[in-house]
């Protein structure tokens, strides 16, 4: 398969691996995600401090690039984290990112079958 590498970014990481939300150090949400499909659903759910927090800690592009081993995300979000979003347009935007990145690691799926 010509997108093996990139398809593994799909994947369900063990618990360990997950990703946590917290809001501060010691703060934890209640909520992780195992996958690119869960962690896209926590963001429309988790409290936009937490998303801040992570974001501008560089933690969602570590996460997405040495846990799900894809660069690409993780360059995506390190751009919004340069255009200084806060609240529910950090949401939307990084919503919408981890969205379309989704979409095309499915589509690439679908296209090497």
């Amino acid at each position: 398969m010509k997108n093996e590498a990139e398809i593994k970014a799909l994947k369900t990481v063990p618990r360990e691996k997950a990703f946590y939300f917290f809001t501060s150090i010691g703060n934890y949400t209640g909520e992780n995600a195992s996958s690119l499909r869960e962690f896209m659903e926590k963001i429309k759910i988790v409290d936009a401090k937490s998303l801040e927090f992570h974001l501008y800690r560089g933690d969602f592009e570590k996460w997405t690039a040495e846990v799900l081993e894809n660069t690409r995300l993780a360059e995506d979000i390190k751009r919004l984290k340069n255009a200084s979003l806060t609240g529910e347009s950090l949401r939307n935007e990084l919503y919408a990112t981890v969205a379309k990145e989704l979409k095309r690691l499915t589509n690439l799926i679908l296209t090497s079958e």
